[in-house]
Order: structure tokens, then sequence, then C-alpha cells
């Protein structure tokens, strides 16, 4: 699976996808309350949803900022048990989440070129889109990975890929 260098630009070429932008920053911490204090009423960011799951070991709350195609999702989550995995807390910048024009296609390309995938699959996220994580890092089957840090891949609805394709 270890591509040369010449070998990824080759590839990079026939990306069968695209990254479209910023879709979230999630945030963890262990008191939700407080980072919703500098977020929403010190900052003035807007809260959309919140999303509960003891699979995923989390209690989020689900900000925005800015408008349309254009919105940024902050997402503050806290563990519901502080001594379980996964500790959403333990990285307080726990991911990125880049919006993708076809999410299921960048999955097959992606995995093809050797990028690690985190357990899971493509599933449903807290913000109601298609989602999966690229691994933060690699393995010897599969060499490329986020490199620390957990991106989350989540597939554009057809208005974002309106205004951002």
């Amino acid at each position: 699976m270890n591509k040369g260098a010449n070998d990824v630009n080759a590839a990079a070429t026939a990306r069968p996808f695209r990254v479209l932008g910023i879709q979230q920053v999630a945030i963890g911490g262990t008191d939700k309350a407080r980072m919703k204090t500098l977020w929403v009423d010190m900052l003035g960011l807007t809260q959309t949803g919140t999303f509960v799951s003891e699979r995923e070991n989390v209690d989020e709350d689900i900000l925005a900022m800015g408008r349309g195609a254009h919105v940024v999702e902050v997402d503050i989550m806290q563990p519901l048990d502080i001594d379980k995995k996964p500790a959403v807390h333990a990285t307080p910048l726990n991911h990125i989440g880049l919006w993708i024009d076809d999410l299921p296609r960048a999955v097959e390309w992606l995995t093809a070129q050797g990028v690690r995938f985190a357990p899971g699959g493509i599933r449903r996220g807290a913000a109601g889109h298609d989602i999966t994580f690229l691994h933060p890092k690699a393995s010897a089957e599969f060499p490329i990975a986020g490199e620390g840090v957990l991106v989350e891949l989540v597939q554009a609805p057809p208005e974002v890929i309106a205004a951002l394709g």
C-alpha cells in the first residue's frame, strides 16, 4: 500500500471527490456548561441542537456560526462517563470536519490509496449528515492517516455542494 510521491501525486489528479470546506470544529472538555459560556454567551454562537450517544460516550451541544451553506458547526462535547472511551474530552480540539461532495466515493478511493479509517464506517452523525472518520494514526496496512488529528468526512447536502462546489 505504501505509495511513492509520484504515485500519490498522479492519483490525486484522478480524485473522484472534492473537499468543499470546513463543516465543523469539535471541542472536548469535562464541563460543557463552561464551554457554552465562552462560545454562546461571550462569542455569540447559536445553539442549533444537542446529541447524546452512549455508544460514542458523548453529550454534545451543536453550535453554529455563519449562515446558509457557509455555516460552520462548533460542537462542544463532554463525556457521559469520564472513565470510558471514547474520551471526547482527552484532546481539547477533538476533531475537524470537512464537507465532501461524494462521501462513498471518497471512502472507496481513499481506502485504495492507503488511508486508514477509524472503526464504524459511514453512519449518520450528530447533525444528521452521513459521516466517517479518518484515523489519527497510520498502520502498516494503511500508512496514511491524520497524523495525530481525527478528521471527520461529512457528506455535503445538495445546497452546500451548489454553494461551495
